[in-house]
């Protein structure tokens, strides 16, 4: 990556410091944000987020306006990109103990848009259950903390290009969500969605897609999911801030139609993305 694509605290760099306290422990947040007409999509969503991730950490809250200043300036070209915000405690010396006064570290990245197949959002994709279990930690769970090692070794497990996402269960053999992605299923018309107290990262467009449900008088309901379930659904499907919705085909073996729910649900969520 290169510097006119890349900005630490500020300044058109790829360099960080090797004592950053994200480097060395993983200590910080980030958010991947779709980007259209130059324009971070659901910006707002994001940055509260973040700043909910920064108040559970303890890490001094980024001045929202220079975030956006900086954000607007890198995306000023891009018609279409993913713009990655990054936040860490900053610089440090050894040791776990976070100095109250360390000043955040801000990196604004930006990326190529990912080129995955018309297909996938149409008729669906297929998936995968993944044999790493999710290990619980009410403390960081919800929000998306810079240790991503479950994801990496999940996502690990298979390099079948037809199978285009992993599906990760707790301890417990609860569903949780997919190695990139939160998960929906339907069931008798109710739109399901595993909780997510315990482990698992709630994202911005699982967020949109409970509040567009609701709003259309569509029952919902976040509960543990637990995998045997799965036989039982009508349908079922995953969404991030990228791929916005993508139904599902099959977990393994087992087959779903691209159901009605689903459909209706994506064409809100895009309505809503052409509103900005």
């Amino acid at each position: 990556m290169n510097t006119g694509t890349t900005l630490v605290n500020g300044m058109a760099t790829d360099s960080l410091s090797t004592l950053d306290r994200g480097l060395l422990y993983g200590d910080g947040l980030f958010e991947t944000i779709a980007v259209h007409n130059r324009t971070p999509r659901r910006w707002s969503r994001h940055l509260a987020r973040l700043q909910r991730g920064c108040a559970r950490l303890g890490i001094a809250q980024p001045d929202a306006g220079l975030l956006e200043t900086e954000a607007a300036a890198l995306c000023r070209d891009a018609q279409r990109a993913v713009l990655k915000l990054i936040i860490t405690r900053g610089t440090g010396g050894r040791g776990y103990r976070p100095d109250p006064a360390a000043a955040p570290t801000r990196i604004l990245q930006l990326h190529p848009y990912p080129s995955w197949p018309a297909d996938c959002a149409l008729t669906g994709v297929r998936t995968r259950l993944c044999e790493l279990r999710m290990g619980y930690n009410p403390a960081l769970a919800g929000i998306k903390h810079l240790n991503r090692l479950e994801q990496v070794l999940a996502r690990a497990e298979w390099d079948d290009p037809a199978v285009s996402e992993g599906l990760l269960q707790d301890q417990h053999g609860y569903l949780i969500e997919g190695t990139m992605s939160n998960v929906f299923l339907v069931r008798d018309n109710t739109l399901l969605t595993p909780g997510l107290t315990r482990c698992g990262v709630a994202g911005v467009t699982r967020g949109l897609i409970l509040e567009l449900a609701q709003q259309a008088g569509i029952e919902t309901s976040v509960r543990n999911i637990a995998i045997g379930e799965l036989t039982g659904m009508d349908e079922v499907f995953l969404c991030n801030s990228l791929i916005g919705i993508w139904p599902v085909n099959a977990i393994g073996d087992r087959q779903y139609p691209v159901g009605k729910l689903t459909q209706q649900l994506r064409a809100f969520l895009t309505d809503d993305m052409d509103k900005g």
